[in-house]
């Protein structure tokens, strides 16, 4: 009997302790976490965008939020400032975008007296926008939950037919994220970690938690019934499920851990979040829910409910179609499979340059950034740099002719609407005389001896496929530059680059997760043929899986708004894909096997393994379920295409693959199912269902 049952009280001791003392750090969870880490490593863009800091910028008045007061109060600070009142444009009942014209002075006397009548403002940028991400992801997480919680509580008392024990699944994955997210609000002060982690993590955290105490508790409950001691129950449970669970969170882990091939703060973030959720659900699971069952004890069946999703006769009834008629089984269930994935191919992913693109299109921030562009043109919000290393000093002539040369290419381009750039202002021996001087106006330009940054913006927007264009032209453009060498920054450029990278990373991350999902597989079962079956039935749910994405986020059916699918969630919906099916297929096929030790024929071991565990499969993929479908109320495009992908993966896992394809293969396959080993590592255990 392990130690947490023999000294119950003392090991939930321990973990109250431990949470208490973990529950300051939540508070702090979201305070160091940034909307960003879409850069790739020695990325050319950031280089080039790292020379602007050089340059002194003049004082300009940003286009500005301003909220808090009347349309009354606006006309009048306007006319007492001096500034045309075109400037402003309303967006809401009290929120207007300033939009300044060339005469800063008055735009600046504006602020000045909006803020003495208290009123907000906030300037339209980058950071501003990275930062109302942040705080719509945070308040996302807190509507999120408050959405999977009672649908948890309903589904867990319906799959585990009890009210008492039907808490301690909710119990021990509350003590799981609680762990979790207070490791990461420890992790996060020194190593770069994505807001979007905070939702992924805590509901997968949340998910595998519930999985997990389920699998447990309900092998518990089936041993005490049968009549073992509580002692014994437990320690059998442990052995059987728990034994399943360790391999099933071990794939996961590992799963996820692939992320960081990724190469990105994103994905090294992502990758650390989401192994330290999985590792904190199996810290859980194997030490305070044996001591919560030991001390439950027979009251593991208290207040039980007639109408338990696991004692329905339909699993029995499927399981008994399934294997007597295993290859109809098994074309329906490819079928089912087949028909989304013949969409699969036409999947298209990309990155959004336009970070105010993931706010919900009714934010402020948004709005006001869509008045910007049009009134200054679609481009404006995010300008190129073009960064010129010169070969000779910015102080002599030649350099400003090569500058020259190089803005008068880049205006000859289609699809440029300004090219930013002192050359036209004078002559180069001129402009190479006041690059001389200290304070000259050139110092906007130059970014150091031989470095001068140039401005280009283009007439579309920053997501514009024109736009993309417009930047390959540029480089080309650019390659035959003589006398500089160029480099070309900006958002657009930044999120290309980070995009090529990830694409070229893609190969390496989807060859790990299947190789980790081949060797658990076949530590968990011993056989080299289930673990290759289970990789492929994988393959074929994550072809239905993309081919759902498609249909759905690509080409835009039920009314979602077509968009290629998000570079930043495609891998974590799959990777969590193969990581999360290994938690049935291993749970399924060492029930098989035991059912084999004990000496049954490989069709009643797999019409039994189905019979006795496909509601409480199939529930627990309800739960998982419920608990990523509540993704669906967050406003980021990048969390509801995640909850799209893992629903329709979960879904498409529990109710084809583990109800019909699996019993029909190992009837199928007969006395080879398991080869090169008949039944797997687990021993025979008496006292079973």
């Amino acid at each position: 009997m392990p130690l947490m049952a023999r000294r119950p009280w003392l090991v939930i001791a321990l973990w109250l302790a431990l949470l208490a003392s973990a529950a300051p750090l939540l508070g702090q969870v979201a305070s160091h976490l940034s909307s960003g880490g879409f850069q790739a490593p020695n990325s050319a863009a950031a280089a080039a965008d790292a020379t602007v800091s050089h340059l002194t910028q003049p004082s300009a008045v940003p286009t500005t939020l301003v909220t808090g007061l009347s349309q009354s109060s606006i006309q009048r600070i306007a006319r007492a400032a001096g500034m045309p009142q075109a400037w402003l444009h309303r967006i809401g009942p009290r929120s207007f975008v300033l939009v300044p014209g060339q005469s800063q002075a008055a735009a600046t006397r504006f602020r000045r007296l909006a803020a003495q009548a208290k009123a907000g403002e906030t300037a339209v940028n980058g950071q501003s926008i990275g930062h109302a991400v942040s705080q719509q992801a945070i308040g996302a997480f807190s509507s999120s939950t408050v959405v999977a919680v009672p649908a948890l509580l309903i589904l867990l008392l319906l799959v585990f037919g009890a009210v008492l024990p039907a808490l301690l699944p909710l119990i021990t994955a509350g003590a799981g994220t609680l762990l979790t997210l207070a490791i990461v609000a420890l992790v996060e002060r020194y190593v770069p970690l994505s807001v979007y982690l905070l939702q992924i993590v805590t509901f997968l955290a949340l998910g595998v938690g519930v999985d997990y105490a389920l699998f447990v508790a309900t092998r518990f409950r089936s041993h005490v019934e049968a009549g073992h001691p509580v002692e014994e129950a437990v320690s059998l449970a442990m052995r059987t499920s728990g034994r399943s669970v360790l391999f099933s969170g071990l794939a996961v882990a590992l799963a996820v851990a692939a992320l960081i091939i990724g190469g990105t703060d994103y994905w090294r973030g992502m990758a650390i979040g989401g192994g330290v959720a999985v590792g904190s659900v199996l810290l859980v699971t194997h030490t305070l829910l044996p001591a919560l069952l030991r001390v439950m004890g027979k009251r593991v069946s208290v207040g039980r409910i007639a109408f338990a999703m696991p004692e329905w006769r339909l699993w029995r009834i499927l399981a008994h179609w399934a294997t007597s008629r295993p290859r109809l089984a098994l074309a329906l269930g490819l079928l089912v499979l087949a028909v989304p994935a013949i969409a699969a191919p036409a999947l298209r992913a990309g990155m959004p340059a336009n970070l105010a693109a993931m706010l919900p299109t009714g934010a402020p921030l948004a709005r006001a950034q869509a008045v910007e562009q049009q009134v200054q043109g679609a481009g404006h919000i995010a300008p190129f740099v073009v960064a010129l290393a010169l070969q000779p000093d910015v102080t002599t002539a030649a350099a400003w002719t090569i500058v020259s040369d190089v803005t008068g290419q880049l205006q000859a381009l289609s699809g440029v609407a300004q090219v930013t750039s002192p050359s036209g202002s004078a002559t180069p021996e001129l402009l190479a005389a006041s690059a001389a001087q200290p304070k000259s106006p050139l110092r906007a330009f130059i970014s150091g001896p031989h470095g001068v940054d140039l401005f280009v913006t283009s007439k579309s927007g920053p997501d514009s496929a024109a736009t993309a264009g417009l930047l390959s032209r540029m480089q080309h453009q650019l390659s035959r530059v003589k006398g500089a060498k160029a480099t070309i920054g900006g958002q657009v450029a930044a999120m290309q680059e980070f995009q090529s990278f990830l694409v070229s990373r893609l190969p390496a991350m989807a060859g790990a997760v299947v190789l980790i999902a081949l060797l658990v597989l076949w530590l968990a079962t011993g056989s080299l043929l289930q673990a290759a079956l289970g990789v492929a039935l994988n393959a074929l749910v994550t072809a239905a899986t993309a081919g759902v994405l498609v249909t759905v986020i690509v080409r835009g059916a039920f009314g979602v708004t077509p968009e290629p699918l998000n570079l930043a969630v495609a891998p974590i919906v799959f990777v969590l894909l193969f990581g999360l099916s290994m938690d049935y297929q291993v749970i399924l096929l060492h029930r098989i096997q035991e059912r084999l030790g004990h000496g049954d024929e490989p069709r009643h071991a797999a019409r039994h393994a189905v019979g006795t565990t496909g509601g409480m499969i199939t529930g627990a993929g309800l739960i998982m379920v419920a608990v990523v479908a509540a993704l669906v109320v967050s406003p980021f495009e990048i969390l509801q295409t995640l909850a799209i992908g893992l629903v329709s993966a979960v879904l498409l896992d529990t109710l084809v693959v583990r109800t019909f394809i699996v019993p029909a293969l190992v009837t199928l396959l007969g006395r080879h199912a398991f080869w090169p080993r008949r039944h797997g590592v687990l021993p025979a255990l008496g006292g079973g269902d």
